[in-house]
Order: structure tokens, then sequence, then C-alpha cells
């Protein structure tokens, strides 16, 4: 089985957030990156699926030099090789364009990917890798399993869950609980080193959307304490200050 699983470099999600020139451009200074969460639920997919079937797992990343630890580490998890499109993932057309001019080189039979990257939340390449590929799209998978030429899935609709059979290829957005997150350990560590690692130049591709400006969600406010015994001032606070009745 030949897998692709895509995945995005992300600030951790415990870092201090901050904007720099006018609140135009994101302050990397001090912030650690990390898989998006989502992402490595689907390369913990890819690794058992591997293991179950045999084949191979490659990760792509759209990112500049900056993304190869990230990379790395998916390396380490126990992806077989990667490839990195040099270019900054400018918006999610270009970034699907990319994806999909490495998936149509490489004959790949699943092509995995988060439900959603953790930084922008916009959950639209998978459908758009999709549809560049002629391939259907589902998301997001909770359950994943694979039979010959045709997987059995699961995913998350509005007020219950869809269980679908399709025939291979296809891609996926995944979210929990389709596999459990897995840790490096020192021996992935030690291969990843060697593991390859290729750089492609990004394809032609239009960028639809351009980012303005960034803007930090307001401050909470203060606490209001409520005597117990005083329910007619808090009703009156609750229905035309904080207007949740």
């Amino acid at each position: 089985m030949n897998i692709l699983v895509c995945i995005t470099h992300v600030p951790d999600t415990t870092s201090r957030i901050a904007f720099t020139n006018d609140n135009t451009e994101f302050d990397k200074n001090g912030v650690q990156f990390i898989i998006g969460p989502y992402d490595d639920y689907a390369l913990a997919r890819a690794v058992e699926l591997k293991e179950q079937h045999g084949g191979k797992i490659t990760v792509l990343n759209v990112g500049e030099a900056e993304t190869e630890p990230t990379i790395r580490k998916a390396l380490a998890i126990g992806a077989d090789e990667a490839v990195r499109v040099n270019a900054f993932p400018s918006d999610s057309f270009f970034v699907a364009n990319q994806i999909a001019a490495v998936a149509k080189q490489g004959e790949y039979d699943l092509i995995l990917m988060g439900r959603e990257s953790i930084d922008f939340n916009g959950g639209m390449v998978h459908g758009m890798v999709g549809e560049l590929l002629g391939l259907p799209s589902f998301s997001p998978v909770m359950q994943l399993d694979v039979e010959g030429t045709t997987a059995k899935i699961t995913r998350e609709i509005e007020g219950g869950k869809e269980k679908l059979e399709v025939s291979l290829p296809f891609v996926a957005g995944c979210q929990e609980p389709i596999a459990e997150w897995k840790i490096p350990n020192m021996r992935g560590i030690m291969s990843a080193r060697t593991k390859p690692l290729n750089v492609v130049e990004p394809t032609d591709a239009t960028v639809h959307s351009q980012l303005s400006k960034y803007e930090l969600p307001p401050a909470k406010g203060a606490v209001k304490m409520i005597d117990a015994d005083n329910v007619e001032e808090l009703v009156d606070l609750l229905k035309n200050e904080a207007k949740v009745i």
C-alpha cells in the first residue's frame, strides 16, 4: 500500500501568539512548531495500515526550509520518505495544487491529512485535492480500515456518524479517534536522519486570497460578583449585558 500523508508545520498550542509589522506578520520568535495535531492522527493511522498491509509512507509538506525539523519528526514516527515543496503555504488553493502535483506522480492508494490545520482552521485542502485529482474526498474521518482495494470509513456528521465503503484511491481528512498519537523512539529518531527528504520546486498556481491583517481576540472583561440574594440584578445583567437569556 502506497500512502501519502500531508502534514502542516504549526505553532504549538501552548505558544504565546503575537504579531509584528502593524499586525501583518506572525511573530515566530520563541515559538515552538509541531506537526499539526490532526495530521498526527493521519500519520499514526498510516503507520498502523503499513504495519497491517505493508507498503510505503511518504510525508509531504508545503513549506520553506524551516519546516524540515518537523518533517524529520514525521520520518522518526514511521514515514519512509518525505517531500518538501519549497514554497510558503500562502492559501488553501495554492497548497492543494502543490499536493495534487506531487500526488499525480506517486500513484498513491491513500492520501491522508488532518481535517484542518490548527493555525488557520480552513478545513478546505482535502476537498480541493480530491477535486483536482478527480478522487472522492471525505472529512472528518474518525475510523479507517482497508480490506484489499476497499476501505470502510466512519465520518462525523451533524447529529451523528456516517459509515461508508469506498474504493481506493481517495482523500481523507482525519481526526481523533482514528488512531493514537505515536511518539518517536530513539531508533526512529536515528533512522530519520538518513531517510530521504526530497525538496521540489512548486508548480505554478494562482493565489486567490491574501492576508491583510491579524487581530487577537479581545481581552476578557473583569468578573462581576453578585450577592447570592440579589437574583433580580443577576437576571438583569444576564439579559441586558451578557445577553445570554
